[in-house]
């Protein structure tokens, strides 16, 4: 029995290694890790401080300046160059593989960059075209942006020349989109991409129709924050909430401003692609006039009954509370709007940001927004009756259901991308809300497709030739 016993210690000790062997030849769990953002939120909040002191030299000595034109031109510049400048000096985005740069190689081509002039001196043109076309840029509302946009214009359009054919020695890729459009208005064919060409004007439709409406609305924003009485302030907590209101959204329509504007390769914020689909462009779009009073008015109209403060007039403490919780999901709104920097656009791809909020889910401002108007327009308080309360809430959860359309279209189109597929994955890992993908599986990232099916999906299809997607966006043709 004894030996019997030693036996079968001695097998216990020898199926040792064994098992560790066993447990060393299982592969260890994936270990996600958050890709790296192209920005710096530091950089931007340095950026906004300085723009906010142009705001304030502004009102004390700037008000010989048109506030909508001439002011706002002042507070964009004064965020936009310090945002280059600290970004050459600290984060190098030339040296990004999605800038599609490399200053060694000085393969300039006079010939090569005449026909990208022409390609965009035509896109430019096809962009004033449009202008002159449509009825809805006729009347007084963009007058302050177009008479910035006549000031200017001659000099970009000289500026042009030197800004493309120094670029045009450093691409890797030189027959960008431009120089295909260009190529194709003088005949030739060959080598020509009607992909590129379309998602050439896709981007540079998204900046026609933004770029007036963010001018605007910001100049309006920055008129009330130049000529507000900081002492109404000290009366009421509404005089807070208005002005505080007024701020957030004037931070916002500054960086979406000057990210519309800033659109160049040489630091790294070209367009790579824009939303190819329809659907996409239709969930965006509806959001915004004139499409929004259209719909609005005759679909959505969720609330025109009493909002908030109705309801906490009489209960100052209440009123206060909620006003607080309101404006505090409007920062959040805001604060994903400042990792963008120079970089914002709607309907498009410019690089990856998983900084700031972008670290913990990857729609942080839809997802603020929605609630806040939950939290504004109250449509759920019985003001006239419960079944027009209900209706009036069922709307809002339509115009909720907008915004989440909006959210998977843009996952979709950007599921070319390597960085993003990556981002995604981390976020339905670690995210704030990867619990949600838990329990319905279908809203789990769909990788180039609107909802998740279950089965892992194919690499999406690039949008632009020239662009693998197995590798990183290093050669996006968008555009220079």
């Amino acid at each position: 029995m004894k030996k019997i016993k030693n036996k079968s210690a001695g097998a216990r000790r020898s199926s040792g290694p064994d098992k560790r062997a066993q447990r060393s030849s299982v592969a260890p769990a994936e270990t996600l890790s958050c890709p790296s953002a192209p920005t710096s939120v530091w950089i931007n909040l340095c950026a906004l401080a300085i723009s906010l002191a142009a705001v304030v030299w502004l009102r004390e000595y700037g008000q010989h300046l048109a506030v909508k034109t001439q002011s706002l031109v002042v507070v964009a510049v004064a965020l936009a160059l310090p945002i280059i400048v600290l970004e050459w000096l600290f984060l190098k985005p030339y040296r990004n593989p999605s800038a599609g740069l490399d200053f060694n190689r000085k393969n300039h081509s006079l010939r090569r960059t005449a026909v990208k002039l022409l390609g965009f001196y035509l896109a430019v043109g096809s962009v004033a075209f449009v202008y002159w076309l449509f009825p809805e840029y006729h009347g007084s509302f963009y007058d302050n942006y177009f008479s910035v946009v006549r000031a200017v214009l001659p000099w970009w359009m000289l500026l042009a020349v030197p800004y493309f054919y120094l670029l045009d020695g450093a691409m890797r890729e030189p027959k960008d989109s431009y120089w295909q459009l260009g190529s194709w208005l003088l005949g030739r064919r060959k080598g020509v991409s009607g992909k590129a060409i379309g998602q050439l004007y896709l981007g540079w439709l998204v900046k026609l129709f933004f770029l007036p409406l963010m001018f605007v609305y910001m100049g309006n924003n920055l008129n009330t924050l130049l000529n507000f009485d900081f002492a109404r302030l000290f009366g009421s907590f509404k005089a807070v909430f208005d002005f505080t209101f007024n701020f957030l959204f004037y931070i916002d329509l500054l960086f979406v401003t000057v990210g519309y504007v800033c659109t160049l390769r040489l630091f790294d914020s070209h367009i790579r692609t824009a939303e190819p689909s329809f659907l996409g462009w239709g969930v965006a779009l509806i959001g915004y006039q004139p499409f929004w009073s259209l719909f609005s008015g005759t679909y959505l109209k969720y609330d025109d009954a009493p909002a908030w403060g109705y309801w906490f007039w009489d209960t100052p403490v209440a009123y206060s509370i909620w006003g607080s919780a309101i404006l505090l999901l409007i920062a959040i709104y805001v604060w994903a709007s400042i990792p963008f920097g120079i970089r914002f656009s709607n309907l498009t791809h410019r690089g990856i940001l998983t900084n700031g909020p972008y670290r913990f889910t990857k729609h942080p401002a839809y997802i603020s927004k929605n609630i806040s108007w939950w939290m504004i327009s109250m449509p759920f308080m019985v003001s006239a009756s419960a079944p027009e309360a209900l209706r009036h809430s069922l709307l809002l959860l339509l115009v909720n259901f907008i915004y989440f359309m909006r959210a998977r279209t843009e996952e979709r189109h950007l599921s070319w991308d390597p960085t993003y597929v990556a981002y995604a994955r981390y976020i339905e890992q670690r995210g704030t809300f990867a619990f949600l993908g838990r329990w319905f599986p279908v809203l789990r990232f769909g990788h180039g497709r609107l909802f998740n099916r279950g089965e892992e999906s194919p690499p999406a299809e690039p949008l632009v030739s020239g662009i693998s997607a197995s590798q990183s966006n290093a050669t996006g043709t968008a555009g220079a």
